[in-house]
């Protein structure tokens, strides 16, 4: 099987359920960035060696997955999507304050660095913040229960990924780079 088409040449891509429409669309802009945030999630994965960080990350990239062909439907064929439940997001804050619980007060303002994993994560929580802006826009031109779920979901795991990053330098026993404001 091949894997190009030829139906992109003009600048055009097809959704879930077969309408076709601009790659600079809303929902190919939303579902492109969730696809770039996986493609970052997996830079970390190479550089985690712990297992529970490690296995987070490993069911993001699926639950990511999921929330992309959500963004991606054209909403003809929604019943043939994933569904997307409440626990997963339950489950983000539970991780998080587990993390929390083994952390310093936080008393300052973070910069993103300290060495390369933490680094990695950072990015991930900024193209993080870019996927949830996109589907903002897009929940704006297309409001519905399961975008509305996603939102709620970016939200969370941009948090978890600041949470890492400090939980992280904490295990690699690095000092957190704090802003000294000028």
């Amino acid at each position: 099987m091949k894997i190009y088409t030829k139906g992109g040449d003009k600048g055009t891509t097809s959704l879930f359920g077969g309408k076709r429409v601009s790659k600079k669309d809303l929902q190919i802009e939303a579902y492109g960035t969730v696809d770039e945030l996986n493609a970052h999630i997996g830079a970390i994965i190479a550089e985690v060696s712990e297992s529970e960080p490690r296995q987070d990350m490993m069911r993001f990239q699926s639950i990511l997955f999921d929330i992309g062909s959500h963004l991606a439907s054209d909403g003809t064929a929604d019943k043939y999507l994933p569904e997307l439940k409440e626990e997963l997001i339950e489950y983000l804050e539970t991780r998080m304050d587990a993390m929390t619980a083994t952390l310093p007060e936080l008393k300052s303002f973070i910069l993103p660095g300290g060495n390369k994993r933490v680094a990695l994560t950072h990015i991930c929580r900024t193209v993080c913040r870019r996927a949830e802006r996109r589907v903002v826009h897009l929940s704006e031109n297309n409001p519905n229960d399961n975008i509305s779920w996603c939102l709620r979901y970016l939200n969370r795991l941009s948090d978890y990924f600041f949470v890492l990053s400090r939980y992280l330098m904490l295990l690699d026993g690095v000092d957190e780079v704090k802003w000294n404001p000028k």
